[in-house]
């Protein structure tokens, strides 16, 4: 029998505590999602069981044009972005890790300052300006390339490779970049997965630089659209350019319904690409990588 543990069993209640405070809105919103709309009135605090079945909310944001234009923004802006967050993160950090140069020092001091001493957001904006980047996707993409707490952390990671590796390819003949990608990379796969998720979140999730950059509706991303609905209550756009819309139709609409579905369809993305990248977190870094 396993030996019985009060203050284990007192963190598991604890911790599944907090899992129902986070679980049961979700819950609640899905269930307003798929609720018929003559009857979500009846699901009252935190129901989270649907009150009937119903998809109109998702066949409407569906059909909606700008809304597909916008989750087709975030796609693309999450998917460039991270895979040029990850590149510049890793390659600066296999440099300063991995090799010696005048002035290294000095960079990462400079590094240092950077993530202490935030720039501010005008200075942001007149740089933006002066590139030409406003109203371009480069603006919300380039935005903080690396991330110098990210950076510091797969620094770490790579000095934690074994000197032996290395040695052993540069016996073979290998150059900084054979072991920078046949090397580093894959020994890294965990700590790579881990940043392009916390890249990828950043980059799905952000909507405040893209109302301050994109003055064009037409490149706002999934989160910005959401937050006209949700936050400013701008209902019409929601319906504007839904085929068949008709004023019966209309009628029946509940709009809280049909903003529940729009963060369905915002939060969908990220629960789905976690569990991808969950198996990397299990793996060890060096397995089979030197044998003593």
């Amino acid at each position: 029998m396993k030996h019985f543990s009060m203050s284990k069993t007192i963190i598991q209640c604890i911790l599944f505590l907090f899992t129902l405070a986070v679980l049961i809105p979700l819950l609640n919103i899905l269930a307003m999602s798929l609720s018929d709309p003559n009857r979500v009135n009846e699901l009252s605090g935190l129901g989270v069981i649907p009150k009937g079945f119903s998809l109109i909310n998702f066949e409407i944001i569906m059909s909606n044009p700008f809304i597909l234009k916008s989750i087709f923004n975030s796609v693309f802006i999450t998917i460039v972005g991270t895979l040029l967050n990850i590149f510049l993160t890793a390659i600066t950090a296999y440099v300063l890790a991995r090799t010696e140069f005048v002035g290294k020092r000095l960079v990462l001091v400079v590094l240092i300052a950077i993530m202490v001493f935030e720039p501010s957001m005008i200075t942001e904006y007149l740089l933006m300006k002066d590139l030409h980047l406003l109203n371009s996707y480069a603006a919300v993409i380039l935005y903080k390339a690396i991330n110098v707490y990210y950076l510091f952390i797969l620094m770490r990671f790579f000095q934690e490779v074994p000197n032996s590796i290395l040695e052993a390819a540069k016996i073979d003949g290998a150059g900084h970049f054979r072991i920078f990608t046949q090397i580093m990379l894959p020994l890294s796969k965990p700590a790579l997965a881990t940043l392009a998720l916390f890249y990828g979140v950043y980059h799905w999730n952000e909507y405040f630089r893209a109302t301050i950059y994109l003055s064009d509706p037409n490149k706002w991303p999934l989160q910005v659209v959401l937050r006209q609905f949700v936050v400013t209550q701008d209902n019409t756009t929601l319906l504007k350019g839904v085929e068949g819309m008709t004023p019966e139709l209309l009628a029946t609409l509940d709009f809280g319904s049909l903003q529940s579905a729009t963060i369905v369809v915002a939060v969908i993305p990220m629960l789905l690409l976690y569990p991808l990248i969950l198996k990397y977190f299990t793996k060890g870094t060096m397995d089979g990588g030197v044998k003593e």
